[in-house]
């Protein structure tokens, strides 16, 4: 349970310097949700926005990162 916990208080570090990276960032990041593969509809009442190529390019990051976990960790 103890390891647990350190990965837990680990995540929630990782998350608290991405917080303060995008923060003090934010300039960097403004072509996120605009990429090319990205559909938004507006209309005269609605508007839709479905990030597809943003959440392709997210889940790689993610599994790159999680690959990069295991192996470190093994």
């Amino acid at each position: 349970m103890e390891s647990f916990s350190k990965i837990l208080i680990s995540i929630g570090v990782l998350f608290i310097i991405l917080g303060l990276f995008t923060w003090l960032f934010g300039g960097l990041f403004s072509w996120f949700g605009k990429l090319p593969g990205d559909i938004r509809i507006q209309g005269q009442n609605y508007f839709i926005y479905a990030p597809i190529a943003s959440m392709i390019l997210i889940s790689i990051l993610i599994n790159v990162a999680i690959y990069i976990f295991n192996h470190w960790i093994k």
